[in-house]
């Protein structure tokens, strides 16, 4: 195919769709990158192609719930409509990204690459982060390892630019830019909270058990002697002996000094890797924590 500078969301959906492989969305947030995403899945699905979609924006969360990195099969209508239920899950940890750049592009590359090998589409939703260092960085080495076929940058105005010609510069994607919808109404800061702390909620809903565990069971590994108190309400990735993330979870040190997990995930537990937030038990409201200071006591 001929390089496309530039196109409309319908041409865009159209071309790369026939065209499969690895498509990913990037842009700030309220650009539509989600509803072009479910464009995409929708045509094929139409088209009777096997699809996937990896949804990387761990602060906005379609598939799964905040703090992952989710990986949806999409094969038919059914499930298009019910694209929350998570294939796969990969845990990061927080809701922004900025100082887990790692973490972050390690779990979109993870899926990214099971998905590749039996998806004829694969769709890549990433966060709004894509100002300054941090969101050049990070795009960037999402670009590097999960080597998408395609990259659509939506943008109101110029504010891609940077984005734009680094990722032209520097890797073989067919690089497109296309303007947000003229109708799309940015949602508030509090309505992005709200919503997710009651994807939160969903994701930690009852039945929950409380099961005592180790000081050795996490990851990273707690330093000798830590006060595990300091621990109480942190978020916890619950994770089985494969790399998969099976679900939330938040940790509690009680009166009787013993740290326990609440997880609506139980059967396959065989670690619990710490976020970098705090959960509040009864609203689902989020802190975010450095975790070097949780642990050591002294900032990254």
């Amino acid at each position: 195919m001929a390089p496309m500078a530039d196109a409309t969301h319908d041409q865009f959906v159209d071309r790369t769709v026939t065209a499969g492989g690895v498509t990913m969305l990037v842009g700030g947030p309220d650009t539509g990158k989600t509803t072009l995403a479910k464009k995409m899945l929708a045509a094929a699905v139409e088209l009777g192609m096997k699809a996937a979609y990896v949804d990387a924006d761990v602060a906005q969360s379609t598939v799964g719930p905040p703090t992952c990195v989710g990986l949806r099969w999409v094969r038919s209508t059914a499930d298009l409509q019910s694209l929350w239920q998570a294939d796969d899950l990969r845990f990061v940890g927080a809701t922004d990204p900025s100082r887990l750049v790692l973490q972050m592009v390690t779990a979109t590359a993870t899926l990214v690459s099971a998905a590749r090998t039996e998806a004829d589409l694969v769709v890549v939703d990433t966060t709004g982060v894509v100002s300054g260092v941090t969101g050049q960085t990070l795009k960037y080495h999402k670009v590097e390892l999960a080597r998408p076929d395609h990259v659509l940058c939506l943008q109101r105005g110029s504010e891609m630019e940077p984005i734009i010609g680094m990722l032209r510069r520097f890797f073989s994607a067919e690089v497109t830019t296309t303007g947000v919808e003229p109708d799309l109404v940015p949602e508030s800061a509090d309505a992005r909270a709200a919503l997710r702390a009651k994807q939160l909620a969903m994701a930690m809903a009852e039945p929950l058990d409380s099961w005592r565990v180790r000081p050795t069971v996490f990851a990273p590994t707690l330093p000798a002697g830590l006060d595990l108190s300091r621990l109480d309400r942190m978020l916890v990735g619950v994770h089985d002996g494969t790399g998969r993330c099976l679900g939330l979870g938040t940790l509690s040190f009680d009166e009787h000094e013993i740290l326990r997990v609440r997880t609506n995930v139980g059967e396959g537990m065989q670690g619990l890797r710490l976020g970098s937030m705090r959960i509040e038990p009864e609203t689902y409201a989020t802190t975010p924590v450095n975790l070097r200071q949780v642990m050591f006591g002294v900032d990254l």
